[in-house]
């Protein structure tokens, strides 16, 4: 039985650990720390913000004694509710843990702790030459550790693969204040079970990040991006078959359906047609990322050209090196809150089908905002099948709310009929904490349990979340 609440006897052995502003318990301040980027929000008990390994040892040893709920906690950019206290508990902020401790290129890994933020450490990492590639959407914010805890994914995934394929190591505080040093600066290791994986993706649930050992590349010379529109959203996957079929490997491979371009061209001037000229009107765009050396890249950028127009596009733009692609790629960054222009609520699912059932999918997911009359916006990473569907609806309104509710439940029934997940890279929290059962059989999440309970014995950290 977990502690019902926090006591004065409670609190005044949290006020001795994190003296000063490592201790909040006002709940104007505290609000903050019980909100993420799902919308969700619940007020915690207290706030602890460590400054060194030794008070997360402290507080784990203290926590398990006392059955104390842990929500462990960094910059709140996840889009399931992970980090949010919705069943009490003691929010723990490491975000004071952000120092780079290592860069080294002769192992080609750094090492750094949990609170450093992602676009901080590629800028770092670039200086050196080197190559960190995850890029999450919420990269310029969000922090290392935020994005191991959920295994982001991003829009270079297609080439590069997710967070979970650049650790190489973890160093966590367990409940009772033991560590776990699971991997190291290796490339390769397999003495033991893989530790190090199992942390990955795990939202807080197994352990609270001191250390993080990352993996790095040589970072590519130079790189181009193309812009494509096509009439319809079956032109433009063809266009994505034909690149593939060309033995073209993009970085990134990004995709918009009809909805989310119409958002984006009401607050943006885009370089696609719109159809006020009484001409053809685009229905889906592409957007791809190459990379390599400034040499080969020209003879690239023109292969790919010739792959996407055998799909006959409406226009096709193209920008060599970072000033002449960020414009295009500030198209991509724009579609999320673009939607909110065409509702003032919405529901941002990530469900991740096979690639070769993308376009049975997208076009499934529209058929069902078409069936529930609700404004149904695809877009996201083509190349992985990892789809974006943002459900646009009015909160304040009880029809739109049930509407809303049930083309979000249709649209995992498709994914999952399709083979595929009802989530891709934004984890389950407590978003999709009802639907685990949909995906996982009950041995599946039994063994999870087991998992759980040898780590957590008193399940005190981040209690129901995830697959439990």
């Amino acid at each position: 039985m977990l502690a019902p609440a926090l006591t004065p006897a409670h609190l005044r052995f949290l006020e001795t650990l994190f003296p000063g502003e490592g201790l909040v318990t006002q709940p104007e301040e505290m609000a903050v720390f019980g909100a993420d980027s799902s919308r969700r929000s619940a007020l915690p008990w207290a706030v602890v913000r460590p400054k060194n390994e030794e008070q997360i040892v402290e507080l784990l040893r203290w926590a398990e004694a006392e059955k104390m709920p842990l929500v462990p906690r960094l910059r709140g950019t996840g889009m399931s509710g992970g980090a949010v206290p919705a069943f009490g508990g003691v929010v723990v902020s490491t975000l004071w843990l952000n120092r780079v401790l290592d860069i080294d290129p002769n192992d080609f890994c750094a090492e750094v702790e949990p609170g450093v933020v992602t676009a901080e450490f590629q800028a770092l990492t670039q200086k050196q030459k080197l190559f960190y590639p995850p890029d999450p959407a919420s990269l310029k914010i969000s922090t290392l550790g935020g994005n191991v805890s959920t295994c982001a994914g991003g829009m270079r995934a297609v080439k590069y693969g997710v967070t979970r394929d650049y650790v190489l190591g973890v160093r966590a505080v367990l409940p009772g204040g033991r560590i776990c040093d699971a991997g190291g600066r290796t490339h390769k290791n397999v003495v033991g079970l893989d530790l190090t994986r199992l942390f990955v993706g795990s939202c807080g649930t197994l352990g609270i990040f001191t250390k993080l050992t990352l993996k790095l590349l040589p970072l590519p010379e130079s790189s181009a991006t193309v812009l494509a529109a096509f009439p319809t959203l079956v032109a433009a996957l063809e266009g994505a078959r034909g690149v593939f079929r060309a033995g073209i490997l993009p970085t990134a491979m990004e995709f918009m359906d009809a909805t989310a371009c119409r958002g984006i061209a009401q607050i943006k001037d885009v370089p696609w047609p719109t159809g006020s000229d009484g001409g053809e009107t685009t229905q889906a765009v592409l957007l791809l990322k190459i990379d390599g050396s400034a040499s080969a890249l020209a003879d690239e950028v023109n292969r790919l050209e010739r792959a996407l127009s055998q799909a006959k596009p409406l226009c096709l733009l193209k920008g060599l090196g970072p000033k002449e692609e960020e414009p295009l790629w500030e198209i991509r960054r724009l579609v999320s809150p673009a939607a909110f222009q065409l509702g003032p609520d919405k529901m941002g699912e990530d469900v991740a089908v096979p690639r070769g059932r993308t376009v049975e999918a997208v076009e499934g997911f529209q058929a069902i905002g078409a069936e529930h009359a609700t404004h149904v916006a695809c877009y996201g990473h083509l190349g992985d099948g990892n789809i974006h569907v943002n459900i646009i609806f009015d909160a304040k309104d009880e029809s739109q709310r049930a509407r809303a509710k049930a083309c979000k439940e249709a649209v995992f029934k498709l994914a999952l009929a399709l083979g595929g997940t009802i989530s891709g890279e934004h984890g389950t929290g407590i978003t999709k904490a009802p639907y685990v059962s949909w995906q996982l059989s009950e041995t599946e999440r039994e063994l999870m349990a087991g998992i759980k309970k040898v780590f957590d014995p008193s399940g005190i950290l981040n209690p129901g979340k995830g697959w439990v």
